[in-house]
């Protein structure tokens, strides 16, 4: 394609908060900083300039104590930013109390409910009154076990107002789901919701809450919200009391901010842990928070007064995103529910309704759209919004465009990638350049990105290789926990790659300057000692009509790998001996003979993680016999019963 699928308008480049940003800063420094390129270039060579600018653009509440802004360290993982800065981040993203909305729930029954920035204030401060009196302080752990709604955001700001750690998971996790990740950060205080709605359907939490609780030993106050029933029974569980009972004693109050150092800890993550314990990933409150309103106002052009949603749940590293949106003094529309119930257009009739300007999604969301033949475009409205970003696995050009014929022609897309390690992006949008099919558009602000052979040595466009990061950055995590040597944390990102932050995916720079994911890097195939990317193989399938999905592994086979393809076949479809020849023949085409499978296997399903990411990982392991460490990391685990001992793969 040698056309873009969409460019902004020179107005409209104007007036983007990323055009407002170069001026501001290229005013203050002395500088011409009036595209992308010219921004990111002053980000990773003078970053202590462009973080301190985003801070005073951004208008961060707290004090700099010092002009420090950068303080090098080896190894690299303990640079300091802001190391005199004193803040509080549940301050930056409250705000003032006013009328203005907050948060907007809306749930796949119908059920709407909004709060104020008043409103929220109020609640924070009951909910900072009741953890004082459960004895929680600065680094006590707060865990929650709930749903994407207001009282989860209010919990999390809370805690961060009186310097807990915060950590979440969400309500389909299991029992040992939830205990392989909070077991670990022992919690004092454990939140959890009564039931929660999916599909049509209810499903009930405290049986299993009364589980959990008994093998949490740490927690001393668990709390039941009444989500979906007005009275839950929770006498069964051990030393529950309700949310409202909590809550009953205390008055609304001004909310008081603890200032704590920029590096204090805001939250525990945890990796999808398929082929093992779950890591918890401990993260700092300044770095996510400038991290993110930099990728938010400058990535993603969002502003004063627009509704920001993104459709995932509190167990995914895009629930924190989303809630640092309040920084920007936007709000956050939180969705509950499935994004097909009770139709496909459940998110566009949302939007609206509700009249949302960013609208945040999946590529395996997308993908299902155009599969499906939906086009809101034809059916919807959606003037309000103006971008719309996708995340969770490569964008395929196909895609891109879909988004352009079938969505909405005049709007930014934004593919966005990066991870809950960083818990942000490495590479993603700019509203003032162009769209190009299958390209995320640039690096990151302020992340000197670099695609390098297994040599460590940069490679330019066309050539595919590691993606690492080769200088400091405000959201490195502060370490992985009980990890005290770091042992662990050095292993997973700098070993490999000594000197640069390394985490695992496999790309490529575009002749644009934009960057195209290849997968996973712990999951490229090696067929003939030749390193493929499974998202090149992923594209060409997805344009066989007959096939509803695919996940590709490489088996170890007479002393090589050999490419095996698993695929679901469509409702009323077979694989039969033609259509196999028709998806070889694609892929020969479209990618190259090195990409053809060499057995192609239907399954009824294929493993996703709860963020509705394949786990080729996890297919893997039991393929070769191995055991998987974690399937509770997964949404539909019995669907690895179907890939062991078969017969298709014995010959």
């Amino acid at each position: 394609m040698d056309q873009p699928l969409w460019a902004p308008s020179p107005e409209r480049v104007d007036g983007t908060r990323l055009a407002a940003f170069g001026r501001f800063a290229g005013a203050r420094r002395g500088r011409v900083l009036d595209s992308y390129p010219a921004l990111h270039d002053w980000s990773v060579h003078e970053p202590a300039e462009f973080w301190a600018a985003v801070w005073e653009f951004c208008s961060v509440p707290g004090t700099r104590g010092s002009d420090r802004v950068v303080e090098p360290a080896e190894p690299f993982w303990k640079t300091r930013f802001f190391p005199d800065a004193r803040l509080n981040v549940a301050q930056a993203l409250l705000r003032e109390p006013s009328d203005d909305p907050a948060v907007i729930h809306a749930r796949e029954d119908g059920v709407r409910r909004a709060l104020t920035r008043a409103e929220l204030h109020a609640l924070v401060s009951r909910l900072q009154q009741a953890l004082r009196a459960a004895g929680v302080g600065p680094n006590d752990r707060v865990a929650a076990w709930l749903p994407n709604a207001p009282e989860t955001y209010a919990l999390m700001l809370a805690a961060a107002s009186v310097g807990a750690v915060f950590s979440s998971t969400s309500p389909d996790f299991g029992v040992d789901g939830v205990v392989d990740r909070f077991g670990q950060i022992e919690p004092t205080v454990l939140v959890a919701v009564d039931a929660y709605l999916y599909g049509g359907k209810r499903f009930d939490c405290l049986d299993r809450l009364e589980q959990i609780c008994e093998r949490l030993p740490s927690v001393k106050t668990a709390v039941v919200l009444e989500y979906v029933d007005a009275t839950p029974a929770v006498e069964h569980v051990r030393g529950a009391t309700t949310w409202r009972d909590w809550l009953e004693p205390y008055v609304a109050a001004p909310v008081d901010f603890q200032l704590l150092p920029f590096d204090h800890s805001w939250y525990v993550l945890f990796s999808s842990g398929t082929t093992g314990a779950p890591k918890c990933i401990v993260h700092r409150a300044g770095g996510v928070l400038l991290k993110h309103l930099a990728e938010q106002q400058l990535g993603c052009d969002i502003r004063s007064g627009d509704r920001v949603s993104y459709f995932t749940t509190a167990g995914w590293m895009m629930w924190n995103w989303l809630a640092s949106v309040l920084a920007s003094d936007a709000t956050i529309v939180a969705y509950d529910g499935s994004p097909a119930h009770p139709s496909r257009t459940t998110l566009f009739d949302l939007t609206d309704e509700l009249g949302i300007t960013l609208f945040g999604t999946s590529a395996r969301f997308l993908d299902e759209l155009r599969k499906a033949g939906v086009r809101p475009v034809d059916s919807h409205d959606l003037r309000s919004v103006r971008t719309i970003t996708s995340t969770g696995s490569p964008l395929v050009p196909e895609g891109f465009a879909y988004v352009y014929d079938a969505i909405k022609p005049d709007v930014h897309l934004a593919s966005i990638s990066g991870g809950t390690d960083l818990c942000g992006c490495l590479v993603g949008g700019d509203p003032t350049s162009p769209v190009w099919a299958g390209e995320i558009q640039r690096p990151s602000l302020g992340m000197a990105i670099a695609v390098v052979g297994e040599d460590g040595a940069a490679l330019g466009a066309g050539a595919q290789g590691e993606l690492v990061c080769e200088a400091a950055f405000p959201s490195v995590p502060l370490g992985l926990w009980n990890d005290a040597d770091d042992t662990r944390f050095r292993a997973t990102y700098f070993e490999r790659f000594p000197g640069r932050w390394h985490q695992g995916d496999f790309a490529e720079w575009t002749e644009h300057g934009g960057v195209v994911i290849h997968g996973r890097s712990d999951a490229t195939l090696n067929p003939g000692g030749v390193r493929i990317g499974t998202a090149e193989i992923y594209r060409q399938v997805e344009m066989i009509p007959e096939v509803a999905d695919s996940l590709v592994i490489g088996q170890q086979w007479d002393n090589d790998t050999r490419i095996v393809m698993f695929v679901v076949m469509q409702p009323g479809q077979s694989l039969t001996p033609e259509l196999q020849t028709r998806i070889r023949q694609r892929i020969r085409t479209g990618a190259s003979p090195r990409h053809v499978p060499a057995k192609i296997v239907p399954v009824p399903e294929l493993p996703r993680t709860r963020s509705n990411k394949l786990s080729e990982l996890a297919v893997r392991e039991v393929v070769h016999g191995r055991s998987v460490g974690n399937t509770e990391a997964l949404a539909n685990p019995d669907a690895l019963a179907y890939f062991r001992d078969l017969d298709e793969l014995r010959t």
